[in-house]
């Protein structure tokens, strides 16, 4: 069993950053794989940003077009936790971010490759 808890959200005006953290439970949490997801009003969730264990079991990352070069992933094993960092944030990345946590997924995009969440951190960006 897993627990996550996310941190670090917040108001945020059109170009300014954010460090998202999530603080997970457990000593195995170096095994696992990591995502981010975000829902923002009226809209399903959708995948932001993955770390995973690639086939030669090595850290390979993941991220949707929406935000790549502007957001990174990143993790600590040590800490047991993963980090989101984004920069020029803008009001449509206005969403309630989640991480997940899996492993043996399929699809680091894909929901069901993940069997445990966190309850999720408020971003807001103003214009």
């Amino acid at each position: 069993q897993v627990q996550l808890v996310e941190s670090g959200g917040g108001l945020v005006q059109a170009g300014g950053s954010l460090r998202l953290s999530c603080a997970a439970s457990g000593r195995t949490f170096s095994v696992y794989d990591m995502g981010w997801f975000r829902q923002a009003p009226g809209k399903e969730r959708e995948f932001v940003a993955a770390i995973v264990w690639n086939r030669r079991n090595r850290i390979s990352t993941y991220y949707a077009d929406s935000v790549k070069d502007r957001f990174t992933i990143s993790r600590d094993n040590a800490k047991n936790t993963v980090y989101l960092q984004m920069n020029n944030l803008k009001p449509d990345d206005t969403a309630v971010y989640c991480c997940a946590a899996g492993s043996g997924g399929t699809y680091y995009d894909a929901m069901a490759s993940y069997d445990y969440w966190g309850q999720g951190t408020q971003v807001t960006v103003s214009s």
